[in-house]
């Protein structure tokens, strides 16, 4: 391979590393209690509409479901208890972002193990037609040209 090659396949994979380092980093936790409960209620899912975050959703569920977050959070509940709580009570669709374990680690899994296997067969189909040889026309060939255009 040459050190062009080298260079851009290891760029790509040093972007590829960053891009799936910074999407798992976790993010700065937020500080006060009404800050904490707004981004809870952004990572769980309205029991009424599904199609919407509680943060998002005006239903009288979705409301509760606020205010019952930030009395949580008043009370000093961690946020892995409050998410706890949710879970137990509605299940694991309640959440917006699957777990990163059991079933949920194949949804953050799966869609890079098939990427990386594409990109893989790809770079292993490139390089066979590469090394194909280029088909060269006969003199047969050229002749049964030359009579077509003439005819």
């Amino acid at each position: 391979m040459t050190r062009r090659r080298v260079l851009v396949w290891g760029g790509l994979a040093v972007l590829v590393v960053g891009t799936l380092a910074w999407a798992a980093w976790p993010s700065s936790g937020a500080t006060t209690p009404a800050s904490r409960a707004s981004e809870l209620a952004t990572e769980l899912r309205c029991p009424d509409c599904e199609a919407l975050s509680v943060a998002d959703s005006d239903s009288t569920s979705a409301e509760a479901i606020r205010a019952d977050l930030l009395r949580r959070t008043k009370a000093g509940e961690s946020d892995a208890e409050i998410r706890q709580v949710y879970i137990d009570r509605y299940g694991e669709s309640i959440l917006l972002k699957p777990t990163s374990n059991g079933l949920g680690l194949i949804v953050w899994v799966l869609p890079v193990v098939a990427l990386a296997l594409a990109a893989v067969g790809l770079a292993l189909a490139f390089a066979k037609w590469r090394r194909q040889p280029r088909l060269e026309a006969t003199d047969a060939d050229e002749a049964l040209v030359q009579r077509a255009r003439a005819g």
